[in-house]
């Protein structure tokens, strides 16, 4: 456990944006569903490329969704009971709550997972793909704007721009290349248990419990470096 960190000064507003699979939880929500669809090993291997940046995101998220076909939409019960919080995030989102911060979930995965899992923190601010449904099952497609790398950069400024905090006060928080733009973006950005390539271009890493984001940034904000 953590040591207990001492409160910024005054409580300075800032956003925390965090990505969702393997990150805000410790499963990938598209093999979970995978399970329910026979296709866990295959999908494992292309979000394992993906999250390496071996493959565009957008595709191979098309990829991987056009394996889901068929699967019932009661599988997403199963999905969403299996997916637990990372060790450490509800202490970061209480205590990030606790000082005032806005907490934001910017997701690859899917927003009928991740609404259900940002609500049970009383975080109200998400971005994620959606599933398209037809007669029950799912089709295998998504619908609406692809969240990828980009977008996720796009959300972070958006948010912040409709929130009035400055780029500076945000804190940008992944695993994967398609976290990269939004962790470059932000005033403070940390890789999470990442993949080589994330860890070599982010600016701070932790590698334990989710809630040792608040050392890193208690660190940056009195100017010290990371131990992190």
């Amino acid at each position: 456990m953590p040591e207990p960190h001492a409160p910024e000064t005054a409580h300075r507003r800032r956003l925390l944006v965090m990505d969702v699979d393997s990150t805000f939880i410790e499963q990938e929500v598209i093999e979970l569903i995978a399970d329910h669809a026979g296709t866990r090993e295959q999908v494992a291997a292309v979000t394992e490329r993906a999250m390496r940046g071996e493959l565009d995101f957008a595709a191979s998220l098309r990829e991987r969704v056009a394996t889901l076909e068929g699967v019932p939409v009661s599988a997403l019960d199963d999905v969403r009971a299996a997916a637990t919080h990372t060790p450490g995030a509800r202490e970061l989102v209480a205590e990030a709550h606790r000082r005032g911060w806005v907490v934001a979930l910017v997701s690859g995965g899917f927003a009928e997972v991740v609404e259900p899992l940002a609500r049970a923190l009383d975080i109200d601010l998400f971005r994620a793909n959606r599933l398209e449904v037809a007669g029950g099952r799912l089709t295998g497609r998504t619908v609406g704007p692809v969240v990828d790398r980009a977008a996720k950069e796009r959300a972070l400024r958006e948010l912040a721009a409709q929130l009035d905090i400055p780029m500076a006060d945000t804190i940008a928080v992944g695993d994967g290349a398609n976290d990269l733009d939004m962790i470059g973006a932000a005033g403070i950005g940390i890789a999470f248990r990442a993949k080589p390539v994330v860890k070599e271009q982010a600016p701070y890493a932790v590698d334990g419990r989710l809630d040792e984001v608040l050392a890193v940034v208690d660190a940056v904000t009195r100017g010290d470096e990371p131990s992190a």
